[in-house]
């Protein structure tokens, strides 16, 4: 247990350094916080600092999911050895979920972070890469026919434990298990884009959608 609570914590650590603050710092003290709709993650960045911001925290809100998933659980720690009673897999799912955590509720910046989605998608490309492409397609899909990222991020990370449990189990049972505790993990982080959705507050990208080319008000976002 000893291996399994440091190597958490370790991922946990990195999951809350955040791409917002950290391009923000760089670009000379932003916090994107303070702005747009106060969410620290990439659609905030984008709609406030522009692109190449929020490329910046993307890369690194992703790459944090993929090092707390994909190194953190093979690293080598001096005085904390390997414990042969702990599933390698079930190590690798509790780090992912460490770092998603972390990048949630950073500690570095009081529990003030993202939505999850970025670290998540980083987790994914270690727990389960051969089905990112169909959360990619899930989550296009709904944003072009109802342009609501929050919306589209929900329904992707929802659709992803419900395709596992029609195929996959009763095998890769740990795989489901992450991706339905964290399904529902990302609809709760999310519960303000559903209120704003349902009082027609949520900001709405009508340019990206295909039926629809209606102005859209202000609101909330998400990742």
């Amino acid at each position: 247990m000893l291996e399994l609570g440091v190597k958490f914590l370790i991922s946990y650590f990195i999951g809350s350094l955040m791409g917002s603050m950290i391009v923000g710092r760089l670009r000379g003290g932003i916090d994107i916080r303070t702005m747009g709709s106060g969410n620290a993650g990439g659609t905030n960045a984008l709609r406030t600092q522009g692109v190449l911001f929020a490329l910046g925290v993307v890369l690194i809100d992703v790459g944090k999911g993929v090092i707390g998933a994909g190194v953190v659980p093979g690293f080598d720690i001096p005085f904390v050895p390997n414990d042969p009673a702990i599933s390698r897999i079930w190590l690798t799912i509790c780090c992912a979920a460490a770092a998603v955590i972390g990048h949630v509720y950073p500690i570095y910046h009081g529990f003030k972070g993202g939505k999850g989605a970025a670290t998540f998608v980083g987790t994914l490309a270690v727990v389960c890469p051969a089905l990112i492409i169909g959360v990619v397609a899930v989550w296009t899909l709904v944003l072009v026919v109802s342009g609501y990222v929050g919306l589209a991020t929900m329904s992707a990370a929802t659709a992803l434990p419900i395709y596992l449990g029609i195929v996959v189990l009763p095998q890769e049972q740990a795989t489901f298990v992450y991706t339905a505790v964290m399904a529902m993990c990302i609809v709760y982080w999310h519960r303000s884009n559903i209120r704003n959705m349902r009082n027609s507050q949520e900001h709405r990208n009508t340019g990206l959608m295909i039926f629809s080319r209606k102005k859209a008000g202000p609101g909330n976002d998400e990742s």
